[in-house]
């Protein structure tokens, strides 16, 4: 790994960590349904959140439960992303659709047992925008979790012309986390039907987000 690289992994994810506590503490947060996922967290049973790839920037600074590990790719992207999120106390697990994701998947299938949340954003790393992909059906298939869809809207910010679309908040607009009903998979409908149902909660929670904000008389961006 050459010198500049070796330089970026080891002082870029400080001060991501430092520019996401910051931006949180400047949008006037807002949290919707949130008794969803703690009525699991009560009763010490864990979930699966599932939110869109252009929404992560803040999302760590929105998650409240016990413990989470995180689905990360290992590209050098993914790298930066596992070294920032451990400022806040989360752990990744390494793998995608399209590389290492196997691996991953069979760490996630083993960590079942164990008292964490998993995270996953079901487009990415690479699309296409907010469509799901089949590992985190699968994930809901094998351990009977529910999966929570989670979203975030904000009133200003900045998107990038990336595939995903990248959201960056903007300081001192609004903020709002929303968390959905919880989606089961069944056995009886296959996987083709969950991914319909899952695709729609999420449709909607994020639809419910942004409503939120319509409330302040702000749109979301």
């Amino acid at each position: 790994m050459r010198l500049r690289d070796r330089l970026l992994i080891h002082l870029a994810p400080f001060f991501a960590a430092l520019i996401i506590r910051l931006l949180y503490l400047c949008i006037r947060p807002e949290f919707i349904g949130e008794e969803y996922p703690r009525s699991f967290w009560r009763r010490g049973e864990q979930v699966i959140l599932s939110f869109w790839h252009d929404q992560l920037l803040l999302m760590v600074m929105g998650y409240h439960g016990p413990k989470a590990k995180v689905l990360i790719s290992p590209s050098k992207d993914g790298e930066l992303i596992a070294r920032t999120i451990s400022y806040f106390g989360q752990e990744a697990v390494r793998g995608s659709s399209s590389r290492g994701g196997r691996a991953a998947f069979k760490e996630m299938i083993k960590l079942a047992e164990e008292q964490v949340d998993f995270v996953f954003t079901p487009d990415g790393p690479k699309g296409p925008r907010h469509e799901l992909k089949d590992g985190v059906m699968q994930l809901a298939r094998l351990t009977g979790r529910p999966v929570v869809p989670w979203a975030f809207a904000c009133s200003s910010g900045h998107r990038f012309k990336s595939w995903d679309r990248f959201l960056l908040p903007s300081p001192f607009g609004r903020g709002v986390f929303s968390f959905g009903e919880p989606v089961y998979f069944s056995k009886e409908e296959g996987a083709e039907r969950f991914r319909e149902r899952l695709q729609e909660a999420m449709r909607l929670n994020q639809e419910r987000a942004e409503a939120r904000l319509e409330e302040f008389g702000v749109s979301a961006v």
